[in-house]
């Protein structure tokens, strides 16, 4: 509290005002927004450049070497692919989600 000041026998508060509480604007939460999991590799440039490779590897039948997330090494050629997977014929064939694989390269490249 501020204490009063004396003039002329009189009393009067000071003419500097207290400070007032900061007065905090209500906000409102964002509305939750996720991305799904394919947005990123829906863009038209990447995924035509994506699919043109993967097409040629098709049809030249080459010997593949994709190395997974977990450094797990699948050997063999692409048969087909989608939007999310792989499909390579190696000594089995299997079946391989893209979100899972760290690299690709042709065999005999090294790809290191």
């Amino acid at each position: 509290m501020i204490s009063p000041v004396t003039l002329n026998g009189s009393e009067h508060e000071s003419s500097v005002a207290p400070a007032k509480p900061a007065q905090r604007k209500a906000r409102v939460a964002p509305t939750p927004f996720r991305f799904t999991t394919h947005a990123v590799e829906d863009e038209p440039i990447h995924r035509s450049a994506e699919m043109f490779y993967l097409q040629k590897q098709i049809q030249a039948q080459t010997p593949m070497v994709i190395v997974l997330m977990d450094g797990e090494r699948v050997e063999g050629c692409i048969e087909w692919y989608d939007q999310r997977a792989l499909k390579v014929r190696g000594r089995t064939k299997t079946l391989i989600y893209k979100s899972a694989i760290k690299y690709m390269y042709k065999l005999g490249d090294g790809g290191q």
